[in-house]
């Protein structure tokens, strides 16, 4: 057993496929293997055909390969303005006697880091836990028991601001434990999105439809097929004027026509009418020549940065564009924060005034400095307005500020994968899959 699967895994990721929608090509044929080979030492099972005809009969064993392989990687309050969003929609939710409470529902939760953010966020806001109804799935039965426990480590804990910590958490050693007055908002089941039982029994239960569907970074791990199904999933589990957050790279991958619910996140949408066209325009990419294209590596001192490339400036875009932000030498900033700059970007993008989104940041990269957050958030609003080559550069320089920027790997790994490369993107996908191996050895 120590020496190479005798024979392919295709069969084990076809049934990957079919079970959760899963493109092996997002996480690598490597990883797949490792999974196999894992629960095969488990079992004793040293044919590989043995393996995947008993995973294909015993529903038990199937979804012990499935926690092998998905990934379950989260913190509290992820993105700080898409709960800012949420808090804002909840409080001009009506709160009048015998209203149904605002409906919420977090899918994939992995182990409840999502929905009990929100939950933190609603109950800091002054609304009454019946006023809101949070539901929360997963196909990990591991995460799930996880979230149910409600002990985090410090790595749960990664954002710049921690001071909800205190106010709902416990120490128990080195170790965070939820207070049960945030648990008990939550309700949490296993499933699968994909599944049409899901949607029909969530629809006949009356938990939905909902206000709010938060499905963020799990269209990027499925295949084509399966996505259509997701966003056919969302459609009927929304309510008609509901709002879907999604991951930082994921607008683009919707076929439907959604667009931006408002300021202040540009991942948060809605339907569109039929006169507004779609929000994400689609991309029209050259064929080049991607050999020399290697991921950044870790950033010298900032002095040091090389200068990118500089490709020609994107055309101009319709919108006012408002003058200070394209002064030669930017204002005082005036204890200008990032997190103000990336909101007031956030808004102009959602707002499609993408040349003055654009403009914003690079104003602030010489104000507050080089930020990754704001080169990655310049980037996906260049891939928005069809300047694939400029939003590319952000993302490296995102990068490179920061190696571990999950989302701008992904990002690049869907622009790669768009190109025909499959190579680099699966170079990406690989990094951003290390990323998240080494975040859960860290718990």
């Amino acid at each position: 057993m120590n020496s190479p699967l005798p024979l392919s895994s295709v069969t084990a990721a076809d049934l990957l496929r079919q079970w959760i929608g899963l493109d092996p090509n997002s996480i690598g044929e490597a990883s797949i293997r490792r999974s196999v080979r894992i629960r095969m030492l488990s079992l004793g099972i040293d044919s590989l055909d043995a393996f995947v005809h008993l995973c294909e009969s015993d529903r038990t064993e199937r979804d012990k390969l499935v926690e092998e392989v998905v990934v379950a990687e989260s913190w509290f309050f992820r993105d700080q303005q898409i709960f800012e969003f949420i808090r804002k929609r909840a409080c001009s939710h009506p709160a009048v006697p015998g209203s149904p409470p605002i409906r919420i529902l977090s899918a994939p939760c992995a182990a409840g880091e999502e929905p009990y953010s929100v939950a933190m966020t609603l109950l800091d806001a002054g609304i009454s836990p019946d006023g809101f109804q949070i539901d929360a799935v997963d196909i990990s039965r591991v995460a799930l028991g996880k979230a149910a426990v409600g002990r985090y480590s410090a790595n749960a804990f990664r954002g710049a601001d921690a001071s909800f910590r205190g106010r709902w958490f416990r120490t128990d050693g080195s170790f965070s434990i939820l207070e049960d007055s945030v648990r008990s908002c939550v309700n949490f089941a296993w499933g699968n999105i994909l599944s049409e039982s899901f949607v029909s029994e969530a629809i006949a239960s009356g938990r939905a439809p909902y206000d709010i569907i938060l499905c963020r970074n799990l269209l990027i791990y499925l295949t084509q097929p399966a996505r259509i199904v997701v966003e056919q999933s969302l459609d009927r589990l929304l309510k008609p004027d509901g709002m879907i957050v999604l991951g930082a790279a994921e607008p683009p991958i919707l076929k439907g026509n959604w667009i931006a619910a408002g300021p202040g996140a540009s991942f948060n949408l809605h339907r569109g009418s039929s006169s507004q066209g779609p929000a994400w325009p689609p991309v029209s990419v050259p064929r080049r020549d991607w050999a020399r294209h290697q991921i950044a590596p870790a950033p010298p001192k900032p002095e040091r940065k090389p200068e990118s490339r500089k490709p020609a400036p994107p055309p101009a875009l319709p919108g006012p564009v408002r003058p200070a932000l394209t002064v030669a030498e930017p204002p005082p900033s005036g204890g200008v924060t990032l997190a103000a700059v990336l909101e007031e970007a956030n808004a102009l993008a959602n707002a499609r005034r993408f040349a003055d989104a654009i403009a914003l940041c690079e104003t602030h990269q010489r104000i507050i400095g080089p930020s990754a957050e704001l080169f990655f958030l310049a980037g996906m609003v260049h891939q928005s307005s069809g300047n694939v080559d400029y939003a590319e550069d952000c993302f490296q320089k995102a990068l490179y500020i920061d190696p571990t920027h999950d989302e701008a790997l992904l990002s690049l790994s869907l622009l790669a994968a768009q190109r025909g490369n499959s190579t680099l993107a699966a170079q990406y996908r690989d990094s951003a899959a290390r990323i998240a191996e080494r975040g859960r050895s860290e718990r």
